[in-house]
């Protein structure tokens, strides 16, 4: 019923940047909260950053004043704008959204992942 597509991941060196955007599709009446998780190998999934549909913003404490969360409603798309990047980044990335579908249900879909790796 809804589909996350995710782009943006790559390799980079400590220190760049990188840029992830989320589109979600299908049969959204609105969306809530949207966000970005991450898991690295051997450890569990964990919350990055999150965004409500008012503006609102939620971050790690490993991240802040390193990522921002930034979304547009019209497009429900998320970004996630990372900085000052750290060899510890390195993760599969997930988008997260919860979605008001048009049949009235409200329900939780995750996007496919993109690894980001930051390595020299």
């Amino acid at each position: 019923q809804v589909q996350l597509v995710e782009s943006g991941g790559g390799l980079v060196q400590p220190g760049g940047s990188l840029r992830l955007s989320c589109a979600a599709s299908g049969s959204i009446f609105s969306i809530n909260v949207m966000g970005w998780y991450r898991q690295a190998p051997g450890k569990e999934r964990e919350l990055v950053a999150a965004v409500t549909s008012g503006g609102s913003t939620n971050y790690a404490d490993s991240v802040k004043g390193r990522f921002t969360i930034s979304r547009d409603n019209a497009k429900n798309t998320v970004y996630l704008q990372m900085n000052s990047l750290k060899p510890e980044d390195t993760a599969v990335y997930y988008c997260n959204a919860d979605v008001f579908l048009l049949n009235s249900d409200y329900a939780d879909y995750w996007g496919q992942g993109t690894q980001v790796t930051v390595s020299a």
